[in-house]
C-alpha cells in the first residue's frame, strides 16, 4: 500500500499568515510597515492594506492609473494582491462597499520623513529644531500632501495617531518606530490641517493608556476638550525689524524696562463676560500700554492649560497658545502689533512642573518619561504636579526647544521663568526624608542647574535680543551672571526681597515705621548682586492678600497717598519695574481671574489720579537716563539721607555718566515738613520733575512751587525743601 503524498500548502506572494492578519486587525502588530503598503516579492510587487468597511479595493498609482485589483483576505477589510509597478512607490486605493466609493492613500507605502541625523541629534540632545520635526506638520512627501506626525515614546509597545480623519480608530495609523531615538512617526497623506488628533499608546506591558495630547502640538482644542489640532505653519508678515534690531544690539541692563504684568483672560472681557480675542486685545491693550508708558507686556502663561483657576501655570500644551483667545496666528499678530509701536512681549514660562491630567505628559508611554518615577524627585507637593526629569537628555531638549520656539516663531522678547527656586533645591517644600540628596550629598539639583544654564546659553546665542528673567526667591548665587562665570545665565532676576521688605514697611502705620527703617535701606546692601527686576506681581494681590491699595494703612486719603509715595519710591529705586494689572489705578478688590478689572473706578478722581501718576512715573523713568542707565550698577546710586529714622525720610541720588542726576526724596509719614535740609551735589536751581502729592494725582497739592535752590554754604551744598505728607518727590538740576 502506497503512502499518500503530503499536501503542500501553496501561499501566493501577497499572502501572509492568519496570525499576522489578526495582529493588523487588532492593532497589535509590532511592525505594520513590514506588512502593509507596497513590498517587493521576487521580481514582482505586492500591496496590502487594511480598510475597514470595504468590500472591494482597486490599487492605483498617485497619478490615478490602475495598477491592480486586490483580493479580500479577511471580511473586516484586509486586502492584498499583486500590483503592476517597477519600483517601490506610494499608492492609493479606490475602496467600494455597495454603491459607496471612496479613495484612501496608503500611509504605509511612504518612507520615513525623519532621517538618521535627526536620530543622532536627538540622542545627543543637540537638536535645536525639534519643533519643526516633532508633533504634526503639513508637508509634501513623496508626491503627496498630508500631515507628518512624530512623538517620543521609547517604551511603548505601539503608538497610533487617532483623530477625526480616521474615526479615532487606533488600528488605522499605527506609527513607525525609530528605535535609535525612541520616536514614532507616520506620514498621513490627504489629511488636512485643523483636524483634531491624539496619540493612542499601548504601554510596554500591553495596557492601552488614556489618549494623549501631542507634547509638541502647536494648537489645541478649547477646553473642556483636550485634543491637539494639526496646525498649518505659522504665516505672519512681520513688521518688527527695527524693534528686534534695537534689542539685539543694546545692553538691556542699561535700558528702561517697565513691565505691565497681564492675565489675558481678565484684563478686560466682552460685555457678555466671554474672553476677548487676540485681535480685540490688540485694539485695546496695546494702545493702553503705549499711553501708560510701559515698555513691555508680560503675560501670565498663555500656553494651553485645562483649568482656568491655574492661571496657566499648569500647562498641558507648552507649544500651543491657548485656544481661549483664538488661533496662534492671532497671538503672532498681537506680538507684531506690539513691536510696531515699540512694546516688548514677555511670556511667563513654566519649565518647573506640569499637571497630572491624564491626557498630558504624565506617564506618557506607560512609564515615568518626562518626570521622575520616584515621587521624592518627581512630584511637587505644593502644586500636586509632576516635576520634569532634568537629568534626561530628551526632556531637556523638549524644554530648550520650547524656549527657542517662542523666540523664533512668535518673536517674543523675553521669558520669565516661573518657580526657579523649586527647580534648584531638591528639598524645596520637603521635610527630612522626603527628598534625595545629590551625588555630593547636598540639596542642590545639579541636573536642573545644568538645564537652566543650557537653556540660557542656547537662547542668548540664537536670539540675542531676548531676555530671560528668573523668578527666584532664595539667595542662590549668580542667578543673573553668565554661565562661563559660574552663573545660571539669566538676564535678570526678580527681587523678591525688595517686594517683601517694602510691602512689609508700607503696610505699617506711619507712627511705627521709624522702628523698621532698615526694611527700606537693607535692600541696597545687595541691590547690585544681581540684575534685578522689582516686582509688584499678581502673587501679591491674590489668595486673601488683598490689593496693593488695601494693604496700605490709614483712611482712604492716606491709603492713596501711601501707595503713590510707594510707587514713586519703587520707580526711583535701582532695578527694572514690574506692576500687575489693575494696580496702576488702585483697584480695591483682590484680583479675580474670572472677571474683568474694575475699570469703572477710573471715573473717580483718586483712582484716575493714581493711573496718571503711574503713567508719569513711566515716562519720567524712560526719559531720565539717571533713573535707568545704571539700574544694575552701584555707581548709579548714592544715599543722600539714609538714617533719618525719626522722620521716616529717605533721600538718594540716581546717576549716569554724562547725564543730569535725579534726587529722590520720600517722606513716609503724614507730617508736612517745611525747610527740610537735603544735601545735593550741584549748586543752583533744581526742578521738581515729579511730586506724588500733586493735585492732578489726587494729592493735597503741597510742594516746592516746581523748584528748589541748592546753596553752597561752607563747601556743603544743600537745599531747604518742603516735604509733602506721605509723598515722594524727584528733583533734577535745571542746568
Amino acid at each position: 500500500m502506497k503512502t499518500p503524498k503530503a499536501t503542500l500548502e501553496v501561499r501566493l506572494p501577497w499572502e501572509i499568515s492568519a496570525d499576522e492578519i489578526a495582529a493588523i486587525l487588532a492593532g497589535s502588530h509590532s511592525n505594520p510597515f513590514a506588512v502593509l503598503g507596497v513590498h517587493k516579492s521576487g521580481d514582482a510587487y505586492v500591496a496590502r492594506c487594511f480598510i475597514p468597511g470595504a468590500e472591494e479595493v482597486t490599487a492605483m498609482a498617485l497619478d490615478g492609473s490602475v495598477i491592480g485589483e486586490l483580493s479580500r483576505q479577511h471580511p473586516d477589510g484586509f486586502f492584498a494582491g499583486q500590483v503592476s509597478l517597477t519600483k517601490l512607490q506610494p499608492v492609493r486605493y479606490r475602496a467600494r462597499r455597495g454603491d459607496a466609493e471612496w479613495a484612501v492613500t496608503d500611509p504605509y507605502s511612504f518612507g520615513p520623513v525623519l532621517g538618521p541625523m535627526d536620530d543622532y541629534y536627538v540622542r545627543e540632545g543637540s537638536h535645536l529644531r525639534l519643533f519643526d520635526k516633532m508633533g504634526a506638520h503639513w508637508i509634501k512627501h513623496e508626491g503627496a500632501q498630508g500631515i507628518h506626525f512624530a512623538v517620543w515614546a521609547p517604551n511603548a509597545q505601539r503608538v497610533s495617531v487617532v483623530g477625526d480623519f480616521n474615526g479615532w480608530d487606533g488600528r488605522r495609523h499605527v506609527m513607525r518606530f525609530r528605535s535609535s531615538a525612541g520616536i514614532w512617526e507616520i506620514f498621513a497623506p490627504d489629511v488636512a490641517t485643523d483636524v483634531a488628533y491624539k496619540f493612542e499608546i499601548r504601554g510596554h506591558d500591553g495596557v492601552l493608556l488614556p489618549l494623549k495630547a501631542d507634547p509638541f502640538a502647536r494648537r489645541s482644542e478649547l477646553r473642556p476638550k483636550t485634543a491637539s489640532v494639526a496646525a498649518s505653519e505659522l504665516l505672519q508678515q512681520w513688521d518688527d525689524e527695527a524693534h528686534l534690531k534695537h534689542w539685539s544690539e543694546t545692553d538691556k541692563r542699561r535700558q528702561p524696562i517697565s513691565i505691565y504684568e497681564v492675565h489675558a483672560g481678565s484684563w478686560q472681557r466682552r460685555d457678555d463676560g466671554t474672553f476677548l480675542s487676540w485681535d480685540e486685545l490688540a485694539s485695546r491693550l496695546i494702545p493702553y500700554c503705549v499711553d501708560m508708558g510701559f515698555t513691555h507686556i508680560e503675560f501670565l502663561p498663555i500656553t494651553e492649560h485645562p483649568y482656568d483657576p491655574s492661571w496657566g501655570y499648569q500647562t498641558t500644551g507648552l507649544y500651543a497658545p491657548t485656544a481661549r483667545f483664538g488661533e496662534p496666528e492671532g497671538f503672532a499678530r498681537f506680538v507684531n502689533g506690539c513691536h510696531k509701536v515699540g512694546l516688548g512681549v514677555i511670556l511667563d514660562w513654566v519649565p518647573a512642573h506640569f499637571p497630572t491630567d491624564e491626557h498630558g505628559l504624565g506617564w506618557f508611554d506607560g512609564t515615568a518619561l518626562y518626570e521622575h518615577e520616584d515621587p521624592r524627585k518627581g512630584f511637587h507637593p505644593d502644586w500636586n504636579t509632576a516635576i520634569y526629569n532634568f537629568g534626561r537628555t530628551e526632556v531637556i531638549s523638549y524644554l530648550v526647544n520650547n524656549a527657542l520656539y517662542w523666540a523664533e516663531k512668535f518673536h517674543l522678547d523675553g521669558l520669565r521663568v516661573d518657580a526657579v527656586a523649586s527647580m534648584l533645591y531638591l528639598d524645596y517644600s520637603r521635610k527630612h526624608g522626603e527628598w534625595i540628596p545629590n551625588e555630593y550629598g547636598g540639596n542642590e539639583n545639579l541636573e536642573a542647574v545644568r538645564f537652566l544654564q543650557n537653556m540660557n546659553t542656547r537662547i542668548y546665542a540664537e536670539h540675542p535680543g531676548v531676555m530671560t528673567i528668573a523668578e527666584e526667591s532664595t539667595s542662590w548665587p549668580k542667578v543673573s551672571q553668565p554661565v562661563h562665570e559660574g552663573g545660571l545665565g539669566f538676564g535678570f532676576k526678580w527681587n523678591m526681597g525688595f517686594m517683601h521688605d517694602t510691602l512689609s514697611y508700607m503696610s505699617r502705620e506711619p507712627i511705627h515705621r521709624k522702628h523698621h527703617h532698615n526694611e527700606l535701606t537693607f535692600g541696597l546692601l545687595y541691590a547690585y548682586s544681581e540684575n534685578f527686576v522689582l516686582p509688584l506681581s499678581h502673587d501679591e494681590v491674590v489668595h486673601g492678600k488683598g490689593s496693593l491699595i488695601a494693604k496700605m494703612p490709614g483712611d482712604d486719603w492716606q491709603k492713596f497717598a501711601n501707595l503713590r509715595a510707594y510707587y514713586a519710591f519703587m520707580w526711583g529705586y535701582p532695578g527694572k519695574k514690574l506692576l500687575f494689572m489693575g494696580q496702576e489705578f488702585a483697584q480695591w478688590s483682590e484680583w479675580n481671574e474670572a472677571t474683568s478689572l474694575d475699570w469703572n473706578l477710573l471715573q473717580y478722581r483718586m483712582h484716575e489720579g493714581m493711573r496718571r501718576l503711574v503713567r508719569d512715573l513711566n515716562f519720567t523713568y524712560r526719559s531720565k537716563p539717571a533713573l535707568h542707565a545704571r539700574d544694575c550698577e552701584g555707581d548709579g546710586f548714592e544715599w543722600l539721607i539714609a538714617d533719618d529714622h525719626e522722620n521716616s525720610v529717605f533721600a538718594w541720588l540716581r546717576k549716569a555718566p554724562g547725564e543730569k542726576p535725579v534726587a529722590v526724596i520720600c517722606n513716609l509719614t503724614p507730617v508736612y515738613r517745611e525747610n527740610y535740609t537735603v544735601r545735593l551735589p550741584i549748586e543752583g536751581r533744581w526742578r521738581e520733575v515729579l511730586n506724588t502729592d500733586a493735585d492732578i494725582y489726587g494729592g493735597s497739592g503741597k510742594g516746592n512751587g516746581g523748584r528748589v535752590q541748592a546753596v553752597n554754604a561752607g563747601g556743603n551744598i544743600a537745599a531747604s525743601i518742603t516735604l509733602p505728607p506721605l509723598a515722594t518727590i524727584m528733583l533734577e538740576p535745571e542746568n
